[in-house]
This record gives structure tokens, C-alpha cells and sequence, in this order.
């Protein structure tokens, strides 16, 4: 990992900080590259059960691209994968949380709408800052899935952030909090999570985005096929067990 993008491993979560708060951890190439290698250590390691992204300081998760270097390199189309984008452009099946400490805007509101869980400190803001500037943002594209379409629509259209209150009240966020209970609020979530078993947790994630993909006939199709190996796995018998046990269950992962 490098400087500009921070790796720590505590209680079977990975936590990801984009570190250049005197940039408003805008996403140079070194936090590009840093985030993708975060991504892809955390969903291989099976001692992980959870990704937290958050951002250094107290005044932005992140400002999205560093419009200096994009002057610099006279940036055009970018290719889809320029952002690492979890469940996207990067396969994982392991719960992201995004721990939103400040401003969200372009590539920093991408990272955020690429989340799995949404945690807000309550003076964060939401934006998609492109249209201000003449850029694109291609990757909004499920925003309409995730807010209503005329919330989306207004984002879109005017460029205009919203709060993090706003943004809890159209669902794009599930929590807001203090900014000083950002990170015990979030502690406590990946708490949850790690306690559950993880091929369970898995599943769960996996079947929300194909109820996105899929018709519901076919969604309860694919469903089906997502949770058969939960329901054959070791965990699945190790769960009842512990019951009947009056214990805590140890979770194998298979």
C-alpha cells in the first residue's frame, strides 16, 4: 500500500482511508491504484469479513478527481475501470461500508453509491459535481435504483449537493450520525456483520443486486442458486447446532 492509501485490519474488518486530506483525498493515480490493490487484498483474504472506505480529516471523504492532474494529462473519455468501483469495475463479495466523514462528490459519491452500507457524519454532503465542470458521470447510471428517479433527475440535471439528511431520507444513505460516533457507529455495524456467517452475509449481498438485475421471476430463479450452497455448507449445520448448544456459533465460512 502506499502513503496515499491506508490498510488497516482490526476485528475482521479491513479499513480503507483515502489520505490526502490537504487534497480533499481527490483521486489522484496513486489513490486510483491504491484503492484497486485495498479491494482486491480485502476480498482475498477470508479473514475479512467486511470493507470499510472512509476518507482522512474531517472535510471531505473525498472531492472526486484531482482536476489538476486530469488538466495535466488533457483527460478524456475515461476508461470505466479509472475509479475502482466495488461491484462493478471490482468483484466483491464481501458488505462495503462507506464511513462518509465530509464531502462526497464525483468520484468520491461514485465510491459512495458503490458501497454496499452508507454511514454519513451529519455535515457530509452529496454531489455530483461533474455538471459543473463539463465532465461526464456514466457511472450514476444505478442511481435511479438506489434514490427515486426524480431525486436522481435533480441530481443529475443541476449538479446541486445535497445534505446528509436529505440524502438518509431518499434512502441513498442508511445512518447519520455525529461526526465524533462516525467511526464507533460504524465499529458497531461491522460488528454485526463479522458475527453473522459469512456465507450467509454473502448470499444476502448477492441477492439484493439480482432482485436489481433480474425480473422477480427470474430473480427468485437466481436467488435459489445463490443461497443452495449456503444451505449445503458446514455453517448450515454448525448454526442449529450451536443452538441446541446454548453457545456461539464458530463459523467456518463453508
Amino acid at each position: 500500500m502506499s502513503d496515499e492509501v491506508l490498510y488497516e485490519v482490526r476485528d475482521g474488518a479491513a479499513w480503507v482511508t483515502i489520505n490526502r486530506p490537504e487534497a480533499r483525498n481527490a483521486l489522484n493515480e496513486a489513490v486510483r491504484s491504491g484503492l484497486k490493490t485495498a479491494f482486491e487484498r480485502a476480498e482475498s483474504d477470508p479473514a475479512i469479513g467486511v470493507v470499510v472506505l472512509t476518507g482522512a480529516g474531517d472535510k471531505a471523504f473525498c472531492a472526486g478527481g484531482d482536476l489538476k492532474e486530469m488538466a495535466t494529462v488533457s483527460l478524456t473519455v475515461p476508461p470505466p475501470d479509472y475509479v475502482p468501483q466495488p461491484n462493478r469495475t471490482i468483484t466483491m463479495t464481501k458488505p462495503v461500508i462507506a464511513a462518509v466523514n465530509g464531502g462526497a462528490f464525483g468520484g468520491g459519491f461514485l465510491l459512495a453509491q458503490s458501497a454496499d452500507l452508507v454511514v454519513s457524519a451529519e455535515h457530509a454532503r452529496f454531489g455530483i459535481s461533474e455538471i459543473k465542470i463539463g465532465r461526464g458521470a456514466p457511472w450514476a447510471a444505478p442511481l435511479p435504483w438506489l434514490v427515486p428517479p426524480r431525486v436522481a433527475m435533480q441530481m443529475l440535471v443541476t449538479g446541486d449537493p445535497v445534505s446528509a439528511q436529505r440524502a438518509y431520507e431518499v434512502g441513498l444513505v442508511n445512518e447519520v450520525v455525529p461526526a465524533e460516533r462516525l467511526v464507533a457507529r460504524t465499529e458497531e455495524l461491522v460488528a454485526t456483520i463479522v458475527a453473522c456467517a459469512p456465507l450467509s452475509v454473502r448470499a444476502g449481498k448477492a441477492t439484493v443486486y439480482a432482485a436489481a438485475q433480474y425480473s422477480r421471476d427470474a430473480a427468485f430463479e437466481a436467488a435459489e442458486e445463490i443461497w443452495r450452497p449456503v444451505y449445503l455448507s458446514e455453517d448450515a449445520q454448525e448454526g442449529p447446532r450451536a443452538f441446541a448448544e446454548k453457545r456461539r456459533p464458530v463459523w467456518q465460512g463453508r
